[in-house]
């Protein structure tokens, strides 16, 4: 079962951080979950709101700022929100990432990122915008996607066949072993969101999932 770090090790160190992802390398992660926008001048950054007030000093949409904007504004601690290459390099050669998609038209220019930073370790990219990952899949066929969701669908596993994702991730609250045998029945893997609670994660692990995502990923017992 793989360790995924929420946002880095957001119950460590400020989320979506080049330091968070550091942290989440100490712990021994597999994989680093990072969350992608693009700014007013389509540059990538990781930032999981759509607007930075909740984190910053600052006020307004990522996308009607520039990343010279974005410059300007710190996170508590005096954190820079940085770019995707730049989380690409503090894990490059450490460890996996999964890149989150939180808004559409960031397939092309997640994939040139990716070309131009010659990041070699494992990537998944997830969205709950599943016609991107669709779209992922035509240009890379071999491209490791996961569709998120969260709820159970009448079809258990539809959304993501119709996606043509390897992976979903679901609600761990949503989760039952009727749920996660269907998913992998339909070959999928299936990795749990965000389960921080020791006997959340101990029950989530119960269930037969390949991946849990969590704030406190050290408490992901392998």
């Amino acid at each position: 079962m793989l360790r995924i770090g929420h946002r880095g090790a957001a119950g460590y160190a400020p989320e979506n951080t080049l330091s968070s992802i550091k942290k989440a390398v100490t712990l021994k992660v597999d994989f680093v979950e990072l969350d992608v926008q693009a700014t007013k001048d389509r540059q990538l950054v990781i930032f999981h709101d759509r607007r930075v007030d909740r984190l910053t000093i600052g006020k307004g949409a990522v996308a009607d700022l520039s990343l010279a904007d974005l410059r300007r504004l710190t996170l508590p601690g005096g954190h820079a929100i940085p770019t995707l290459e730049e989380g690409l390099k503090a894990a490059e050669g450490k460890v996996g990432v999964m890149l989150e998609l939180k808004i559409p038209g960031l397939v092309e220019p997640a994939l040139e990122t990716l070309k131009r930073s010659g990041f070699s370790g494992s990537v998944i990219v997830a969205s709950f915008f599943h016609d991107e990952l669709l779209h992922l899949r035509r240009l890379q066929p071999k491209v490791q996607t996961l569709a998120l969701l969260v709820g159970q669908p009448v079809t258990p596993a539809g959304f993501a066949l119709e996606a043509k994702a390897t992976h979903v991730g679901i609600a761990f609250d949503t989760l039952g072993k009727a749920y996660v045998d269907a998913l992998h029945s339909a070959g999928l893997q299936v990795f749990a969101f965000t389960v921080n609670e020791p006997a959340d994660i101990q029950q989530v692990a119960g269930l037969g999932v390949d991946g849990i995502i969590s704030d406190f990923p050290d408490r992901i017992q392998k």
